[in-house]
This record gives C-alpha cells, sequence and structure tokens, in this order.
C-alpha cells in the first residue's frame, strides 16, 4: 500500500480533453442542466498545431454555441479561399446559403480553446486542468463508469496525487491518440486515410488578408537549380497579429507519406517565395511543429458501453480538406442533443437506448460525405491524377466554385441550386461505414 489516497469526485458526464469538441459538448450538457466535469491534461492558453483557418461551417457551430466573435475581440474575418497552383490564382468567395455565415475566421488555437473551455465554464461545466487521465474505471460488466487521472503540477510533472472522476457517461474528446478510446479496446481502422500537417508562424507583411490561402503544388529547386515538385499540400493564413501561419499537410494516401521530413519540405517550400513575405528561419516565431489529421471516422464505434466519442477522438476529419474544428463542435453538438433525451429518461436502461442511437446519428450526419471525402482522398494521392486536376480544373472558375462547396462541405442542405441538391443527393446516397 503507497498510502496515498486518492480523491474522488462524481458528475452526470465526464468529459477528457478541452479542445474544441471536448468543450462544446460540455458547454450544451451544462447548459441542459447536466453536472459535468471537464478534464484537461494542460493548463490554458495552450498550444496545439492547426492552421487557425475556421471555415463558414466551424462559424455557424460557434454561432450555435452562443460564442461571439466580434472583430474587435480579435477575430479576424475572411471572404473566402484563395488556390494558387498550375500558374494561376483563382479567389474564390464562401457560397452564399441560408445554412452557413458568409464569412470564414481566423484565431489562434491557444486563443480559440482557451475561450470555448470559459465558455463552458461560463454554462456550468467544472474545469479541471493539469489533469492527466490515465486508465478507465469500469464495472463488474466492463462498462466505463469512470476515469483515473494523475495530477500535475504548474511544470506538467506528476504530483503524486490521483483522483477518480466518475459519472455514468464518459465522453472522449482526447484527440487523435486518445488514450481512454485505446483502453476501451477502440483502435483506429487501417482502411481510413490519415493525415500528417507541420505549421508554424512568421512574422509578415501577409498578417492581413481576406482570404485563406491554399497551395495545390509545393514547388522547390534541386541543387542544379530545377524546379521539382515536394509531395503535399501548403497553406498560408494571416493571423492579423503581425504573423502568418504557414503549414502543409501530406495524406497516408501518397506514396511519400512516412517517408520524408515533412519539416526539411516546409523549409524548401517557403525557401522560394517572395523575399518580400519575409517567411524565413530569422522570422519563425514558433518551432515547426507537426500532428496527426485522423479522417473519415476511423475510430469506432462512436458509443459503446458508457464511452461516447467526439472529434478528433473518433476520427471526425475532413477527408476532403483536413478540417477538424468544424467537425469537432458539429459531433459536440450532436452528441449533446443525444445526451440530454438519454438523462431525461427515468432509468438507466431507457438511457442506454437513447446513447446507442449516437453512432446512427453521426452516420447519417456525415458517413456518406466522409466516405465521399476517403474516395477523394485516394485520388488525390496520385500525383498523376493531381497535376491533371490542377491543370485542366482550376481555370475553370464554375467548376471550382462547385467543389469549394463540396471539399468545405458548404451545400444548402434544404433546395437550393441544382448543383446544392446534386451535392445533398449524393451525400444521401452514399453509404456510410
Amino acid at each position: 500500500m503507497s498510502g496515498v489516497e486518492t480523491k474522488a469526485e462524481s458528475a452526470d458526464v465526464v468529459v477528457v480533453g478541452a479542445g474544441p469538441g471536448g468543450s462544446s459538448v460540455a458547454a450544451y450538457l451544462a447548459s441542459a442542466g447536466l453536472d459535468v466535469l471537464l478534464l484537461e491534461k494542460t493548463a490554458f492558453p495552450r498550444e496545439k498545431v492547426c492552421g487557425d483557418g475556421l471555415t463558414p461551417r466551424a462559424v455557424r457551430e460557434l454561432v450555435a454555441l452562443g460564442v461571439p466573435t466580434p472583430e474587435s475581440e480579435g477575430w479576424i474575418r475572411n471572404r473566402g479561399l484563395r488556390i494558387v497552383g498550375g500558374g494561376h490564382i483563382l479567389e474564390l468567395d464562401w457560397p452564399d446559403v441560408t445554412e452557413f455565415p458568409p464569412y470564414g475566421l481566423v484565431r489562434t488555437r491557444s486563443d480559440f480553446d482557451d475561450i470555448l473551455a470559459r465558455h463552458a465554464v461560463a454554462r456550468g461545466a467544472r474545469l479541471r486542468e493539469r489533469t492527466n487521465v490515465t486508465a478507465p474505471i469500469l464495472d463488474d460488466g466492463g462498462r466505463i463508469v469512470g476515469v483515473t487521472a494523475k495530477i500535475l503540477d504548474d511544470a506538467g510533472r506528476a504530483t503524486g496525487e490521483t483522483r477518480e472522476f466518475r459519472a455514468p457517461l464518459v465522453v472522449a474528446a482526447d484527440g487523435n491518440s486518445s488514450r481512454i478510446s485505446l483502453s476501451m479496446g477502440r483502435q483506429k481502422r487501417d482502411d481510413r486515410p490519415m493525415g500528417v500537417a507541420v505549421r508554424t508562424y512568421y512574422t509578415s507583411p501577409r498578417t492581413n488578408d481576406d482570404y485563406l490561402e491554399s497551395w495545390l503544388e509545393l514547388w522547390s529547386e534541386n541543387e542544379a537549380g530545377e524546379r521539382i515538385l515536394l509531395p503535399g499540400y501548403g497553406w498560408i493564413f494571416g493571423v492579423g497579429d503581425g504573423t502568418s501561419n504557414v503549414g502543409l499537410g501530406i495524406l497516408n494516401t501518397s506514396d511519400a507519406f512516412g517517408k520524408v521530413d515533412y519539416k526539411d519540405v516546409m523549409r524548401r517550400w517557403v525557401a522560394t517565395m517572395p523575399q518580400e513575405w519575409t517567411y524565413s528561419d530569422e522570422t519563425m516565431t514558433q518551432p515547426i511543429r507537426g500532428a496527426a489529421l485522423p479522417m473519415g471516422f476511423n475510430r469506432q464505434p462512436h458509443y459503446d458501453r458508457g464511452l461516447l466519442l467526439v472529434g478528433d477522438a473518433g476520427g471526425m476529419v475532413n477527408p476532403f480538406n483536413g478540417e477538424g474544428i468544424a467537425y469537432a463542435m458539429e459531433s459536440a453538438r450532436l452528441a449533446a442533443e443525444v445526451t440530454a433525451r438519454a438523462f431525461s429518461r427515468p432509468d438507466a436502461a431507457g438511457r442506454e437506448r437513447v446513447l446507442a442511437t449516437y453512432p446512427a446519428v453521426m452516420k447519417d450526419a456525415l458517413g456518406g460525405y466522409f466516405t465521399l471525402g476517403r474516395h477523394f482522398a485516394a485520388l488525390i494521392g496520385h500525383p498523376e491524377i493531381m497535376r491533371l486536376a490542377v491543370k485542366y480544373g482550376l481555370p475553370r472558375t464554375t467548376l471550382m466554385r462547385l467543389l469549394l462547396k463540396v471539399m468545405a462541405n458548404l451545400g444548402e442542405p434544404r433546395g437550393g441550386s441544382a448543383a446544392d441538391r446534386a451535392i445533398a443527393a449524393l451525400n444521401r446516397l452514399t453509404p456510410s461505414a
């Protein structure tokens, strides 16, 4: 016996991870009158690797959650997407549809996640920072009934104190690695696309931009001065604070996945940019950092034995464009709706029947679209297909506007144009998996 006492807390719901998905579901559930414990292993504000760009789909979720985004408080608005490739530059405004706001936003993750966590607290959730969840607590039937956690000090080191957090429902919002999901036997699916993204910040005059910028080709030069095509796809997002967020991503459908130094690719690509943009090692404000992008529902089931998955923990990153924040918040909203209905039942059996509908709810909302995205990711993993698409597709503005709707999932879900109706029908008819 160690003699160290394990303290315990209880709640209706324990949420593991205070990223966008975790904080959003905590805010919704607390607003519904449930007692929610929100556990975060670090302390806010904290850094996360991200492009910091929010499409109108993500803005819709902020509106639904009740988070104000005034420009006077550092929220940088953008009009659309600028696409660079094949010698062309094309600026596309976000589509004007009733379901989504006509603008996107930029906000660094260190700010963004802090804002959402504080919003959850304001709604009534109990936030426990520096709380590193280590294992599930199971009942005799193998159902999760809580978690154990190590308490960390200000430097992130274990203090030796452990705690138990018990609840009839645990939400895994602990990201791609999702230790709590793995401990419950939910491994990643190998038949789903996976991405890797790296990014950094540079001080630059390009800090203010009306458009998010996407590069479909990354070029560099070899020692002989010849232009060579690098693997992956890049972005430049003006942050509005004197810096640009510059990064690149690559999918595991590419032959180069896992075989290249992504940080080196980043430096070689940036070295070809105009000097007046001031992207260099001297103007870099942070190290180049990387993160995995789990796509297309790569961890399932999304609910079983008392554990419900939201966001990256459930592989809810868009295979078309690598966007994760919108889908983390959307899954949180849907999870909260199911959970609130479940907790309105007077008995555990009734609650369980409602919670068991969550996987079908998620597949109905995004399953068909993510299946289409998996096929798209497989296609663009072939360089020759991507080159043809850039060469013949980018000069056709009407086609690219349609593609923007598809890739950013911004079609009009009810009515709309013939193209909107076709997109909606395709999503409905494509089987979820």
